[in-house]
């Protein structure tokens, strides 16, 4: 059985040794819950009567926005996983939590993000309050295969004979990969997502959104088992606003926050996602990420001419 490390709270319902059998053994520090790997970012050993109230309190953000079926109240689960994938089997009561409702922070082949389950609504709004979303502000979808693709917007353009190119065939070669496409949502897509669109009007009122088919072992590994994809946006500090790449970090952050997992596949590079909107006449690149670009896309300066 995986043994899921806890950040705050009792994993008995995971982890088969008891958490308040180790907090008799030894003193409740950050050593106790991530790997010696980690002792790097531990901090001093803070008061534990602060670190048990953490252990008991229910967030006012999971408190008010919680799944009906996702009761979970216990602390934010911290789980480490190979980054090659080699013990996905760890990742099932991840799984398990995205189908209940929960809000937590997995590793992509760019950044880390924070997802729930697309057919959860009360597990969006969540999300968007954790991460204090504004209206203006993207989400992405985490796709499992063209299939999803297919049913989540209206589809890649496929060329018509009249000069239009079949973009169909050439972003195959480029998913899974760290791209993020735009495309037209379809009506199968929650309208919690399609309400937010880009900072641009003439976006927004389109209904467009972002997908993605991250090329990563544990995303992939989480995504393959889940039944629909993932509502995904990436981690930033909220002070800083700047790409957050290490979890013990993030969990630091948002654990408070009402987070409720965070998978460890270790620290990331500060390079997002090659961002290429296709809903115009064009294949145009809007921000210049880890993807490189390719012969068949555009930026804003060669559509000026």
């Amino acid at each position: 059985m995986a043994k899921a490390k806890l950040y705050g709270g009792d994993a008995a319902a995971i982890s088969s040794r008891s958490f308040m059998g180790s907090l008799s053994a030894r003193p409740f520090t950050r050593a106790c819950l991530f790997s010696p790997s980690r002792l790097p970012f531990q901090c001093a050993e803070p008061p534990r009567l602060r670190l048990l109230a953490m252990a008991v309190k229910r967030s006012p953000k999971r408190l008010k926005y919680s799944a009906p079926r996702f009761t979970k109240e216990e602390g934010l689960v911290y789980l480490e996983a190979d980054p090659s994938g080699s013990d996905s089997w760890k990742l099932q009561p991840v799984i398990q939590l995205l189908n209940q409702g929960a809000v937590g922070v997995i590793p992509t082949d760019t950044l880390y993000a924070i997802v729930c389950h697309l057919k959860s609504h009360s597990a969006i709004e969540r999300l968007c309050r954790i991460k204090s979303i504004q209206p203006s502000k993207p989400l992405s979808i985490l796709c499992r295969s063209f299939k999803d693709i297919d049913t989540y917007t209206t589809g890649f353009p496929r060329g018509d004979g009249r000069g239009h190119a079949n973009i169909f065939r050439a972003v195959k070669h480029c998913l899974p990969g760290p791209y993020t496409f735009i495309l037209t949502a379809s009506k199968e897509l929650p309208r919690q997502c399609v309400r937010y669109g880009t900072t641009t009007a003439k976006y927004a009122s389109r209904k467009n959104v972002g997908i993605r088919m991250p090329d990563d072992a544990i995303c992939k590994a989480i995504l393959e088992d889940m039944d629909a994809p993932l509502i995904s946006t990436s981690v930033k500090s909220p002070e800083e606003n700047e790409w957050m790449i290490d979890p013990v970090v993030i969990a630091d952050t948002y654990g408070p926050e009402g987070l409720d997992f965070v998978v460890d596949g270790g620290v990331r590079v500060a390079d997002p996602s090659t961002i290429v909107d296709l809903t115009g006449s064009s294949p145009k690149i809007i921000r210049q990420g880890k993807g490189p670009k390719l012969h068949w896309m555009v930026v804003e300066d060669d559509i000026g001419g």
